[in-house]
């Protein structure tokens, strides 16, 4: 875990840092217009979302709550893999170093309960 810890950590700050530079020194219509104008830009949306609602499934599976997954996934859509390199972290960090709760979250309880 401590690896996967560590590279969670180098993209939380590689998105950190992106996020930044962006949002200082980008403006997000005109340069996002741009995306729009060229089939690779079309492409790589439909790349980030498709992988944004892939990861987003295994975040509503994991949580407990309703509104954890709705604040987790909105924040996915909004700000993309800053928020999975943040909720890998949190899965991490609240895992206790057991693989089968970092991956199934509150659904290791039910699972654990039925054996």
């Amino acid at each position: 875990m401590k690896v996967g810890k560590i590279i969670a950590w180098i993209g939380l700050f590689a998105m950190t840092v992106g996020l930044l530079n962006g949002f200082i020194n980008g403006d997000f219509f005109k340069d996002g217009a741009l995306l729009f104008d060229n089939p690779w830009g079309i492409m790589s949306l439909v790349d980030l979302y498709v992988g944004f609602t892939l990861f987003s499934m295994w975040i509503f599976f994991r949580e407990k709550y309703l509104i954890a997954k709705i604040i987790w996934i909105v924040a996915m859509m909004v700000l993309g893999f800053f928020t999975g390199a943040l909720y890998i972290l949190y899965a991490f960090y609240t895992s206790e170093n057991d693989w089968l709760k970092f991956f199934l979250g509150a659904k290791n309880e039910i699972l654990s309960n039925h054996s």
